[in-house]
């Protein structure tokens, strides 16, 4: 088992900077994939990005490469999502997932955070 809790959500205006936490604890000593995942009202929950254990990271959406980047701290089993350039279309609910493996894809993750709500004004 592993429990994720995520921070670092709020409000922001368009332009605006963002940095969300996701801490990991429970099974941790093996290798996981830890992933960052969004819901917008309405809309169906979307891969953003996700990291293995070695650092290689793999991002979905065209609409936020460049702005956002993933990383992971596995002294402190961490993941992070800076996200910059933030534009109103990025307002969502920002989910953590983690999964056992080192192939950082979009599925099959097994376990997640309870969200943090991102919200950027125009």
């Amino acid at each position: 088992q592993v429990q994720l809790v995520e921070s670092g959500g709020g409000l922001v205006q368009t332009g605006g900077s963002l940095r969300l936490s996701c801490a990991a604890s429970g099974r941790t000593s093996s290798s996981y994939v830890l992933g960052w995942f969004r819901q917008a009202p309405g809309r169906e929950r979307e891969f953003v990005a996700a990291i293995n254990w070695n650092g290689l990271s793999t991002y979905n959406l065209d609409s936020v490469k460049g702005r956002f980047t993933i990383s992971r701290d596995n002294a402190k089993n961490t993941v992070y999502l800076q996200m910059n350039s933030l534009k109103p279309e990025d307002t969502a609910v920002y989910y953590c997932a983690a999964k056992f493996g080192i192939v950082p894809t979009k599925i099959q993750y097994d376990y997640w955070g309870q969200g943090t709500q991102v919200t950027v004004s125009s």
